[in-house]
């Protein structure tokens, strides 16, 4: 796909923008920055949904699913600018560049981001741009991986007597390892629960045990949450790297007392090995 290129054309009158090629002007369109939630079309909002149903163009990451895709118009359009590590369809400045070049097209732009615009999801980025192009830009929330994870295992991100935090991270960092506050994560009592963080699981296990947290601690890893092909695994901080080879869907680790909770049967604590078990649902909407 050519990069796309926003014209530097001037507006004829305030409010308007000429059309590429055309003789004529019209009033710019605006963009939605829309949250797709974890995959589960259940999963999205009411508003997420009306704002799609009025797309005339759909700027998509990869993992969105062909069938939240298809809640949009059959006459509006789809780009796919799927991001995925080491493999980007476009880059982020790219992406900026293309919702505000189609807004000032005069189009209804929806920008159908997997999770949460927000939540490591580079929307800010994608508001910025817009903000500075004097685009209209709003932005419609969407149900994070880990809240799915969470409630589809059974297994809370806060629990009294547990886990009195929770902490987002992610695992992915474009130059080394990243930057976080190890001391803080290893405290007990708390959940932390790490996006990206799949390849570099066995360096998380190491920097949160050298930090002082017990490699007994639960911790579960969930791999297309909410999905029909979501799995599983229950293990420990020490457990992490193995856990976690051979795992090609998105995935969240998720580290924590309350984590034990995911097991049938366990309550809240470090569980015995011999407990340890992976969870696979085969269908969660059978």
């Amino acid at each position: 796909m050519a990069r796309p290129t926003v014209r530097s054309a001037s507006r004829p009158k305030a409010g308007l923008v000429a059309l590429g090629g055309g003789d004529r002007a019209r009033d710019p369109g605006r963009v939605t920055l829309v949250g797709a939630g974890p995959g589960d079309p259940e999963l999205l909002t009411i508003k997420a949904l009306k704002a799609l149903q009025a797309a005339d163009v759909v700027v998509h990451d990869g993992l969105v699913s062909d069938e939240i895709l298809d809640l949009a118009p059959s006459a509006a359009r789809r780009i796919n600018v799927a991001k995925r590590k080491s493999r980007h369809t476009l880059p982020q400045d790219d992406i900026n560049q293309l919702l505000v070049a189609l807004a000032l097209d005069g189009l209804t732009v929806v920008r159908l981001k997997g999770g949460d615009p927000f939540l490591f999801g580079r929307g800010g980025e994608e508001l910025a741009a817009c903000r500075d192009a004097g685009v209209d830009c709003t932005v419609v929330p969407g149900v994070t991986a880990a809240l799915a994870a969470s409630a589809g295992a059974g297994a809370p991100l806060t629990h009294r007597g547990a886990a009195q935090a929770v902490t987002f991270v992610t695992g992915h960092a474009a130059h080394g390892e990243p930057d976080l506050d190890w001391t803080a994560l290893a405290r007990p009592n708390q959940t932390v629960v790490v996006y990206m963080g799949v390849s570099t699981a066995g360096l998380i296990a190491e920097r949160l045990t050298a930090a002082g947290r017990a490699g007994s601690t639960p911790a579960l890893i969930v791999e297309n949450a909410s999905r029909p092909d979501e799995r599983r695994i229950l293990t420990t901080v020490a457990g992490l790297a193995v856990a976690a080879e051979g795992l090609k869907g998105p995935a969240l680790l998720m580290v924590g007392e309350a984590m034990a909770m995911a097991a049938t049967g366990l309550g809240v604590g470090t569980p015995d090995l011999a407990d340890l078990q992976v969870l696979q649902s085969a269908s969660l909407r059978s």
